[in-house]
């Protein structure tokens, strides 16, 4: 389904793209899948059920990570998504040493459904399952059919050091990549999409091994204006409250 030999013709140019832009490493990559088949994969996708894990965070956002149980074109994207085609490439346009997540934790299909939002977060850096897997850049391969900018929904970008912001646009067939680190923040506005229609796409994650972590284990960071003093003082008691209950449950999230 993923048209690997534009992607490859193309390496150098998304190299560039990625490794130079502000305000940190991203790049939005049109036409990525072959149209029919993700048109297909599209009017095959159901209504999602399970609700995602952030709570006050977010709105309305639903995922199934074990989207390949739907087969067909779906079993398609995911071997192409983990091929080692694909991962060689994601190596040399992101400079990177990294692997796609083969049981998509956290990812593949994200389903935010009317006034869906998530709020402004830096995401977790070691995988919850694989301590030595240092989640090094999200993926995000956009499904919005005939999308339009007053339907809300960008993909907002913030460096949390810098301050400075940009925002991706989330059309139809679009890959957005962008580097994991803990001041890579973003989320997306509450949406305003017509009626039946869902912001949606298929997230997958890439990680790089380290033998030895190389920084302190974080959980997800939520960063929250002070505008809204309630869920700006949950933001501030997440990160130990996660802390607290890991030591007793393991996540769930992979479970759907």
């Amino acid at each position: 389904m993923i048209r690997f030999e534009y992607l490859e013709e193309n390496k150098d140019k998304f190299r560039e793209l990625f490794l130079t832009a502000k305000p940190f490493p991203h790049i939005g990559i049109d036409e990525v899948c072959e149209p029919q088949k993700l048109m297909e994969l599209y009017q095959l996708i159901p209504d999602i059920e399970t609700p995602s894990a952030d709570y006050v965070f977010g709105k309305n956002k639903f995922e199934k990570s074990k989207f390949r149980e739907l087969g067909g074109v779906f079993e398609e994207l995911y071997l192409d998504f983990t091929s080692k085609r694909f991962q060689e490439w994601l190596k040399y346009v992101s400079n990177e040493d990294v692997f796609v997540d083969e049981t998509f934790y956290g990812g593949g299909i994200h389903q935010g459904k009317t006034g869906s939002y998530l709020d402004m977060h830096a995401d977790f850096n070691y995988h919850p399952l694989n301590d030595k897997w240092f989640r090094n850049l999200n993926l995000l391969l956009y499904i919005n059919k005939d999308w339009k900018k007053e339907y809300g929904g960008e993909l907002k970008l913030e460096h949390s050091d810098t301050g400075v912001k940009t925002a991706v646009d989330v059309p139809f067939n679009r890959l957005a990549i962008m580097l994991c680190r803990g001041y890579t923040l973003h989320g997306y506005d509450a949406i305003k999409f017509p009626e039946g229609k869902y912001r949606t796409s298929i997230a997958a994650y890439a990680y790089t091994l380290h033998q030895t972590p190389l920084e302190k284990a974080r959980t997800t960071e939520w960063h929250v204006e002070k505008s809204n003093p309630v869920k700006y003082l949950l933001s501030k008691i997440w990160v130990p409250a996660v802390r607290l209950k890991s030591k007793f449950s393991k996540s769930k999230t992979a479970d759907h």
